[in-house]
């Protein structure tokens, strides 16, 4: 099956060096995020704060949509993908929840959103949903 995006390989790497750039500033931003809310909470009402990761978040979804097109990867095996979007939203869900409690809540959800964030580079990687099979 062709690709949905005609592109050289040169912007295909361009593009995946993007997003590769994108999923590290997502996590810089959410760890960040998460020592400012502890050490300095008063830093949260900015607005550059409160906007940046949202749209860090948004390129890194929108490089990530752009590579399936290039890539044609709708076309064979895509149950990694799917795995990588179910876990997605689950890191978003503990991030929210992370950033929203206090206490012994708040680092159970932050740990949680990490592991996923691991789980979905792995995937990304090795394109195996199922690590350890």
């Amino acid at each position: 099956m062709p690709t949905f995006i005609s592109t050289t390989q040169e912007e295909k790497a361009m593009i995946k060096m993007l997003h590769l750039m994108f999923v590290l500033l997502t996590l810089a931003a959410f760890v960040g995020k998460m020592f400012v809310s502890v050490t300095r909470p008063d830093l949260l009402t900015h607005k550059a704060v409160k906007i940046a990761p949202h749209v860090i978040s948004s390129l890194l979804l929108l490089s990530g949509i752009i590579l399936v097109f290039q890539g044609a990867w709708l076309s064979g095996n895509y149950g990694w993908l799917i795995a990588k979007i179910v876990v997605l939203f689950g890191f978003i869900g503990l991030g929210i929840l992370a950033m929203r409690s206090e206490g012994t809540n708040r680092w159970l959800a932050f740990g949680g959103a990490i592991v996923c964030f691991i789980y979905i580079s792995i995937v990304a990687v090795s394109k195996n949903p199922f690590l350890f099979l």
